[in-house]
């Protein structure tokens, strides 16, 4: 399991390889909302997303392997090829066709190798396991592993030490290692802290689970939140029973309240984010998520958005 001192640990070791990101209130989501609302800004992280936390700190306790491998929708991967070049190892990214041309680009930029592998996240994840037993890759996973999750939480940290009275925590869900990081992180810290998770209608895996009460498979389907797509895995060891456990509240999202977050995100605030880091923007807009248990902190988590795709959105085109 992953408790507060792996964290801490964590903080430790990536302090040279992340960036401290900013805060910054939003006035105009601040009005809707009804009480403070802060954007943490991890979409300014290097690589543009929070995934270089749990990536680095994954990397850097790695001993002797031939090179590092993982399947991702994107975010993960190009995290992982950052990483696995600041501590001159190869790297072999295993994506899905869903995964969007940007993405795969930046992480062939970083020196990695982006491999293309099927239609799913799962196809993906069986190349990334082929490479560790046929190629002695260490395999390093976007969500379920105890080192990713341990980076991710940093995250929390970083957010009550900017903003110490903070009373609620919206994440973006995916397979659950930011929020299960994040959670524990805060909740450590604060446990009367609200964390609401949240993702989009379309193929939220963890949501059709958590409903399960087990994990289950769902189609991937196209959205404009790709970075939270793909499975948690069937066989998840941390990241299903700690979103359980430390959630409080999971808004879903449809398309059009997503692109609404992009649009007001870009032309209110002046910030460029993905779908996936609008789903607390959405959520504020589309009257699902208030700021009523304190000021609300929304975790911006990543930019990497098709710049022609961001802009349609913008507007109002796509």
């Amino acid at each position: 399991m992953v408790g507060p001192d792996d964290i801490t640990a964590a903080a430790a070791r990536i302090r040279d390889m992340v960036r401290v990101t900013p805060v910054r209130t939003s006035d105009s989501l601040s009005r809707i909302a009804g009480g403070p609302v802060w954007l943490k800004c991890e979409h300014l992280q290097d690589t543009g997303a929070f995934k270089l936390r749990g990536a680095s700190n994954a990397a850097a306790r790695l001993g002797d392997v031939a090179g590092v491998t993982t399947a991702s929708t994107g975010n993960h991967g190009r995290a992982l090829a950052h990483a696995a070049r600041q501590l001159g190892l190869p790297a072999i990214i295993c994506l899905s066709r869903l995964v969007p041309q940007n993405k795969r680009d930046a992480i062939t930029a970083l020196g990695a190798e982006a491999r293309v592998i099927g239609a799913s996240q799962d196809a993906a994840f069986d190349e990334a396991r082929r490479l560790r037993r046929d190629e002695g890759f260490a395999l390093i996973p976007p969500f379920d592993h105890a080192d990713v999750i341990a980076g991710q939480g940093t995250l929390g940290v970083e957010i009550l030490s900017q903003i110490p009275d903070a009373g609620h925590i919206a994440v973006p869900l995916s397979g659950g290692g930011l929020l299960a990081g994040v959670a524990l992180a805060a909740k450590s810290l604060r446990p009367d802290i609200r964390i609401t998770g949240i993702s989009m209608e379309r193929g939220a895996a963890m949501a059709a689970s958590l409903a399960a009460g087990h994990p289950v498979e769902v189609e991937e389907l196209e959205t404009l939140a790709d970075s939270l797509g793909g499975g948690i895995g069937l066989q998840n060891r941390l990241t299903f029973t700690m979103t359980r456990d430390l959630m409080d509240d999971l808004i879903l999202l449809t398309e059009d309240e997503i692109a609404a977050g992009i649009r007001h995100l870009a032309l209110q605030d002046g910030e460029t984010v993905e779908g996936a880091a609008a789903v607390g923007a959405g959520a504020i807009l589309a009257g699902k998520l208030r700021a009523t248990d304190g000021p609300l902190v929304l975790i911006l988590s990543g930019q990497n958005i098709d710049p022609a795709r961001h802009a349609a959105i913008v507007r109002g085109a796509a």
